[in-house]
């Protein structure tokens, strides 16, 4: 378990920390290292991925998306989407609703 702010790591080359969310809209902060990936997965929120710095190739709907640093990029709740570092890069990602598989993770 985890504290809202705090980075864990919950794959090799990725950590994570997780902001308080609001009602129904949240977000959290992500470092990739160089060659890190996040598994093909869907689920059901809608989300927005705006990279701080680096450059991450995202697969979705069978297409790769490469975003750099001062770029957005939107994947629509239930598309299947994967995402594989291209260099060091931090990403924040905004959901909604909340992702209460996320907020699971977390001690108060």
């Amino acid at each position: 378990m985890t504290a809202f702010g705090e980075w864990h790591s919950p794959a090799a080359g990725i950590s994570r920390k997780i902001f308080p969310p609001g009602g129904n809209i949240m977000s959290m902060m992500i470092r990739f290292d160089t060659g890190a990936k996040g598994p093909a997965h869907a689920h059901p929120h809608e989300q927005l991925t705006f990279v701080i710095s680096g450059r991450l190739a995202l697969t979705m709907s069978g297409q790769t998306h490469i975003v750099g640093a001062g770029e957005q990029i939107f994947v629509p709740g239930d598309v299947e989407h994967a995402v594989e570092a291209l260099e060091d890069s931090v990403v924040v990602e905004t959901f909604t609703p909340l992702r209460e598989d996320l907020l699971a993770i977390i001690t108060e």
